[in-house]
Formats: C-alpha cells, structure tokens, sequence
C-alpha cells in the first residue's frame, strides 16, 4: 500500500498527473505497478488500476490475474472496480475513500450515482438499437468451438 500510495504522490509532483497508484502483487513479489494517465495520454480509462492490470496481464501472459491483489491509492471507481473484477484479482486494498476523492474534485460519487440509475433516467441517454441483428455476434460466439472463455 505505501507503494501504491507513493506512486500516486510522485505522479502528480513529477507529471503533473491525477494522485492514484496501484500496485499487483502475486505471491508476496511486485508483478506490475501503474499510476493515473488520463491526462498525460489523453485517455479517460488510464486510471492507475488499468494501466496496472494492463502491465500485470502483459507479465503473466494472462488475462486473468487469480491469485492475485491490487493495492490502490484509493478506492476503484465503478470502472477500475469492474476491471478488477473482470481480472479476477483476489483482493483488493485501497487508502482514500471514494467520498476523498470526491473531495479533491474527482468524479467517483457522480459516477456511482449514475449506475445506479434505470438506464432511461441517465444523463446520457441510452438506447437499444437492432437487436436482432446484434444477437449474431453472440450465436456466433456461442458456436465457436476453439473459444476462450471468460
């Protein structure tokens, strides 16, 4: 965690980026560490945790991180929470809490909110468009005999 929490501090004094870091750790051993790139890439989902499961994923070969946990500056917003959860790592640490970041300027709480919304009362609307046609991406998954699962 302190390390986590030392990449966030150095990240914003020598980047100017956000104040999140996060670490991946297998077995006791540092696998891949990752700090906030939103800004200095111009990519919104270059949160500290993504950028870390990204490297983490790279170094095992994997796309699942099992027997692994993150440690993060703070806690994962609904995206970074969702990528975890995609990775499988099996814990996570965090320091600041969503309501902290929310705090510093961050948008963690508007974000929580939003999901929690019907999807019709969003403020970005919503809409389902050609699902028929769309389900043939998912027929031809489902018979798709040398697929990947996960």
């Amino acid at each position: 965690m302190q390390q986590a929490i030392a990449l966030a501090t150095e990240n914003v004094l020598t980047r100017a980026g956000g104040p999140f870091g996060a670490v991946v750790v297998r077995d006791g051993k540092i696998i891949a560490t990752g700090t906030n790139l939103v800004t200095t890439t111009n990519d919104p989902t270059a949160h500290a945790e993504v950028v870390a499961i990204r490297a983490a994923c790279k170094a095992l070969g994997d796309f699942h991180l099992a027997g692994c946990v993150i440690y993060t500056s703070c806690e994962p917003c609904p995206m970074c929470l969702a990528a975890i959860f995609w990775a499988r790592c099996d814990a996570i640490f965090y320091g600041n809490t969503a309501a902290d970041a929310s705090e510093a300027g961050f948008a963690d709480a508007a974000l929580y909110d939003e999901i929690s919304r019907p999807l019709d009362r969003r403020t970005i609307p919503v809409t389902r468009m050609l699902a028929d046609e769309a389900m043939a991406s998912f027929d031809a998954w489902r018979a798709l005999p040398n697929r990947i699962d996960y």
